[in-house]
C-alpha cells in the first residue's frame, strides 16, 4: 500500500510541477519532455530486465548446483547463531538462511552481478514459509532492509568512476565509505530489531557487530597500509578471486556429492529466465514514475530549497551540490550514478563536492529498486514498514557520507 501512494506521488507532484513550469516560465515542451522520460525510463526497465536474464540464469544455475551439493544448507547452519536472532521466524538450518548470507556477503564484497539472484533466491525461499503470501514476513523486512542499507567492503566501481574523471587517488573515498555505510547499516538493524522486538543486547548480537567493527578497522589498517596506487588493483583481484573460488568450490562439491552438475545448473538457469521474465512490469512501474519525476524539475526544485533553508540557518551548503545524488539513489542506482558522474564533471572528481557525491552513491542501496524487484518477483503487495526500514538506513548514510567527507575533506 506504502508503494502505491509513493508510485502515484511521482506522477502527481511531477505534473503539477509541469504545470507551474507551463503556467510561469513559458516552458511549454514540459509535458513532451515528461513523456519522453516516460518512454525512455520504460524501455531503460525492459533492458535492464533482459540484462538480468543471463546474469540471473548464470548464478541461479550455480545456486542449485550448490543447494543439491549441500553447501546452502552448510552456510544455513554456519550462520545460524546469528541468523536466528536477526531472523527468527526461519527455521534453524533453513536453505533460506544460506541464500540469505550468500547474498550479504556478495553485497559486501560489491559483487552486484551475484548479489542479486541470490538475493531473489533467497525471497523465493523466504515466501515459500510465509502464510500471508501477499504481505512481507518479518524475515523479509529484515532481509530488504539489509540489503538497503548498502554495506560495502570493496567499492571497486566507484573507485573506477573515479580514476575514469581524473581523480589523482580513485581510493581516497575507500575508509569514508566504510564508515558512512556501516552507519546505514547499524541503524537499519537497530529500526528492524525495535520493530521485531529482536533483543539487541543478546551476547551473540553484540559480539557479531563488534566482529563486523573489528573486521572493519583491520581492513582499514591494512588498506591504509598499501600504496595508494594498489589499493583498487588489490580490491579487483581480491573480489574477483573470491567470486571465482566459490564457483569452483559449487562444483568441486556437486562433483564429490555425485550430482550431475550440468543437469542442475541447467535446472537453476531455467529458474533464472522465469524470475527475469516475472520482474519486467513491476520495473517498468517503478522507473517510469521515478523518469518522470525527474523529468519535471521536482528534484531540482527540492535541492534549491534545501540550499535555501540550510543557507537561512546560517550552515554551510557546499554539501548541498551533491545532494542529488543523495535524493535519487534509494529511486535509482543508474540515476544517482549520472548524478555522481555530472557533480564529478562539474566540479571535479576530487573536490569535496565529487567526493561527496561517490560518497552518496556508495553508501546506501537503491531502496525502491529493490523493493520492486524483490518482493515484485514474489508477487508481494503489502510491504508493511520496509521502506520505512530502509528509508532510515539511507538516511543514516546520508548524514555519516556528510560528516566523514567534512572529517577527511574539508
Amino acid at each position: 500500500m506504502v508503494l502505491n501512494y509513493i508510485w502515484i506521488a511521482f506522477f502527481v507532484v511531477a505534473f503539477i510541477v509541469g504545470i507551474c513550469k507551463a503556467i510561469f516560465t513559458g516552458q511549454l515542451d514540459i509535458f513532451s519532455e515528461m513523456m519522453n522520460a516516460s518512454f525512455a525510463s520504460a524501455k531503460t526497465a525492459f533492458e535492464i530486465s533482459i540484462g538480468l536474464t543471463g546474469i540471473l540464469s548464470l548464478w541461479l544455475g550455480f545456486m542449485k548446483i550448490a543447494e543439491k551439493g549441500g553447501i546452502i544448507q552448510f552456510l544455513a547452519r554456519a550462520a545460524s547463531p546469528v541468523f536466528t536472532r536477526l531472523f527468527p521466524d526461519i527455521p534453524k538450518g533453513h536453505p533460506a538462511t544460506g541464500s540469505i548470507f550468500m547474498n550479504i556477503a556478495a553485497n559486501i564484497l560489491n559483487l552486484d552481478n551475484a548479489a542479486t539472484p541470490m538475493g531473489l533466491k533467497a525471497m523465493q525461499q523466504l515466501q515459500d514459509l510465509n502464510s500471508s503470501k501477499d504481505e512481507a514476513s518479518n524475515p523479509m523486512i529484515m532481509f530488504i532492509v539489509l540489503n538497503a542499507s548498502g554495506l560495502t567492503l570493496i567499492p571497486i566501481t566507484i573507485m573506477a568512476y573515479r580514476a575514469q574523471m581524473g581523480s589523482d587517488n580513485p581510493a581516497d573515498i575507500f575508509v569514508p565509505l566504510l564508515i558512512s555505510t556501516f552507519a546505514a547499516t547499524l541503524a537499519g538493524i537497530f529500526y528492524v530489531c525495535f520493530k521485531q522486538k529482536i533483543n539487541l543486547l543478546d551476547k551473540v548480537l553484540i559480539l557479531f557487530l563488534g566482529g563486523i567493527l573489528l573486521f572493519i578497522t583491520l581492513v582499514v589498517w591494512g588498506v591504509r597500509s598499501l600504496p595508494k596506487e594498489d589499493i583498487s588493483v588489490y580490491s579487483s583481484l581480491l573480489a574477483n578471486g573470491l567470486l571465482f573460488s566459490i564457483i569452483i568450490i559449487f562444483l568441486i562439491t556437486g562433483i564429490y556429492k555425485k550430482i550431475n552438475v550440468y543437469d542442475a545448473f541447467i535446472e537453476g538457469a531455467k529458474e533464472g529466465f522465469k524470475t527475469a521474465v516475472m520482474i519486467i512490469p513491476y520495473l517498468v512501474a517503478m522507473l517510469v514514475g521515478i523518469g518522470v519525476f525527474r523529468a519535471s524539475g521536482a528534484m531540482t526544485f527540492i535541492t534549491d530549497g534545501i540550499a535555501y533553508a540550510v543557507s537561512a540557518c546560517g550552515l554551510p551548503v557546499d554539501w548541498v551540490e551533491a545532494f542529488p545524488t543523495a535524493i535519487m539513489k534509494p529511486l535509482s542506482g543508474s540515476g544517482a550514478r549520472g548524478l555522481m558522474l555530472d557533480t564529478m564533471k562539474t566540479y571535479g572528481a576530487d573536490s569535496f563536492q565529487g567526493r561527496l557525491a561517490c560518497l552518496f552513491q556508495g553508501s546506501t542501496d537503491t531502496t525502491f529498486y529493490l523493493v520492486a524487484v524483490y518482493y515484485g518477483a514474489v508477487r508481494i503487495k503489502n510491504t508493511r514498514y520496509t521502506i520505512a526500514g530502509a528509508l532510515l538506513a539511507d538516511l543514516a548514510g546520508v548524514l555519516a557520507a556528510i560528516f566523514v567527507c567534512y572529517l577527511f575533506f574539508n
